[in-house]
């Protein structure tokens, strides 16, 4: 594929609306993306961002308002519109061909191709595109293969590969380590300068907007609030722009705008642990192992923070901790005793899990969400009586009081969950998991893309379940997130337990070199087996 020089677009859209029913999802919204910049999107879920977006990408005609493309209107009724005018997006959700490979996955992306591919000279093309990239993905790696972090790379990859002139990027360092999210948003930023893109980022990290971006907008309940010059602005007042109130403190990005963290009790050094991992080796589906010999104990009334780059062993690691994969080597313990990941051990050692994307690893999306509270018990009283009968209306009572405690939205229990937005769905998994006393709780990127309310709201409950004496592994790949929740953390790369430190004392760069598996300051040992077993008996 040529690589002809870009123009970067300059985009406009002018006193948009569009309604959905009676709900006014925008209403007279006006935003210039000038040519050769990088404007960021802020606001919450439901702010009207997607719409908005939605709009110049084709897949929701508005119904009011104009855009313009390099100062002339347009007319975008469809994704082709879009993609010929030079717009692409990299969305929060994949668009990927899961059984094709990164390189047939990259070729699809160009719509057109001859009946019979030169797939020599495609790979030669493809292989030298690679190597100008800040980040690769083996060509011959099937996409059903690929972590959720590594199929976000190819996303963005695709549009690279394309030439967009205008680039919409929806929360697209989410699942990066911070110098990937500095390589990737530096590579935006280089080729904004030289005036061959414009990017329309959507985010939810302050850092990344005051690093890299020239504007920004703020839209809130579905009207523009604040459209201004980065340089003219602060964490503050985007803030107070964004949810009504003023941020606390200049913090991180998950603090800046959340309400007072909870108070966190003093690790008790001798408190019982109660999750251990012995010489603990996982293969992944390809047969390789995927996490080797790994060592870890997890205390009550203490997080362990898991850090790695996603692709490196944690998916693989919490599929086995409940039960969706076989141990190779090693073993589990829970508060000592051997511990196989069957539902029924998980039941009785009061084991709970809130998975990666909930909607599709923790629910069935066509059941109510008071059937998805249910599947942990409905086998048990008092939800099944005489032994067989399902009493639908203690099913749908204990549902009304979790969706009560948990505020999920709408608080309708007959609603399938798969039409609540990601926040809601992970507010039911959270009241399902979390509606009874827990003594271990693993933890897989709760809040991946979810907006700050409800990153507050999940955030609060997990440190809740830690102050009332859980054991939780909270594995992410956001640092800003373990940084604020965890008591100590732990790298993982290529499969293996490379780091741990304390988080009170941790080093983001440190912590990004061992992610990155070339860590040059010496790391403070895992605890070993030996060690372990002394202390797990």
């Amino acid at each position: 594929m040529s690589t002809p020089t870009r123009k970067a677009m300059g985009v406009e859209v002018l006193h948009a609306g569009k309604s959905f029913g009676a709900f006014r999802a925008l209403d007279d919204v006006s935003m210039k993306v000038k040519p050769g910049t990088i404007h960021a999107l802020l606001g919450e879920n439901g702010a009207g961002k997607s719409t908005l977006v939605k709009g110049l990408v084709g897949y929701g005609v508005l119904d009011e308002g104009q855009i313009a493309a390099d100062d002339r209107e347009v007319h975008i009724h469809s994704p082709r519109d879009a993609q010929a005018l030079g717009i692409g997006m990299v969305y929060q959700h994949f668009t990927l061909a899961a059984g094709l490979s990164v390189e047939e996955n990259l070729l699809l992306a160009r719509g057109r191709l001859p009946w019979k591919i030169d797939w020599k000279a495609e790979r030669a093309a493809l292989t030298a595109f690679m190597q100008r990239m800040p980040f690769r993905l083996p060509l011959d790696t099937p996409v059903s293969a690929l972590a959720a972090g590594e199929k976000q790379k190819l996303e963005i990859l695709k549009q690279l590969y394309l030439q967009q002139r205008f680039l919409i990027l929806d929360e697209p360092t989410s699942v990066l380590t911070p110098q990937e999210a500095d390589e990737v948003l530096g590579l935006m930023r280089d080729l904004t300068t030289r005036g061959e893109l414009t990017v329309l980022m959507i985010t939810h990290k302050f850092r990344e907007v005051m690093a890299y971006a020239d504007d920004v907008t703020v839209l809130r309940k579905g009207r523009q609030v604040g459209t201004t010059a980065v340089a003219d602005t602060s964490r503050d007042q985007l803030a107070a722009w964004m949810m009504g109130t003023v941020a606390t403190s200049d913090a991180p990005v998950m603090a800046a705008v959340t309400v007072e963290r909870i108070a966190r009790k003093p690790l008790d050094e001798a408190a019982q642990v109660r999750l251990a991992l012995r010489d603990f080796s996982v293969e992944d589906d390809r047969g390789h192992m995927a996490v080797k010999h790994a060592n870890l104990a997890v205390r009550a009334g203490e997080i362990l923070g898991l850090a790695g780059v996603s692709g490196n062993g944690q998916k693989e690691l919490v599929e086995a901790l409940v039960g969706q994969r076989r141990v190779r080597t090693g073993d589990m313990q829970v508060a000592g005793k051997p511990y196989q990941a069957t539902r029924e051990q998980m039941t009785r050692r009061r084991v709970f899990a809130i998975p990666e994307e909930p909607l599709k690893n923790a629910c069935v999306g066509s059941m109510s969400v008071a059937q998805n509270l249910a599947l942990r018990d409905f086998d048990r009283e008092p939800l099944r009586r005489g032994g067989w009968w399902l009493d639908r209306g203690a099913m749908r009572a204990r549902a009304v009081q979790l969706i009560g405690e948990f505020n999920v939205r709408p608080p309708v229990p007959e609603r399938a969950i798969g039409t609540l937005s990601g926040g809601n769905v992970q507010r039911a998994v959270l009241a399902r998991e979390l509606g009874q006393p827990v003594d271990v709780l693993i933890v897989a990127n709760p809040v991946f893309g979810l907006d700050f309310a409800s990153v507050a709201d999940i955030h609060a409950r997990i440190m809740a379940a830690r102050d009332a004496g859980a054991a939780v592994l909270l594995v992410s790949e956001d640092l800003d997130e373990l940084l604020e929740l965890a008591d100590r953390i732990m790298v993982i790369a290529e499969g293996e337990l490379v780091f741990e430190t304390p988080a009170a004392r941790a080093d983001r760069t440190v912590l990004g070199q061992h992610m990155a598996g070339h860590g040059d300051t010496p790391a403070q040992p895992v605890v070993p087996a030996e060690k372990q077993k002394e202390t797990i008996g």
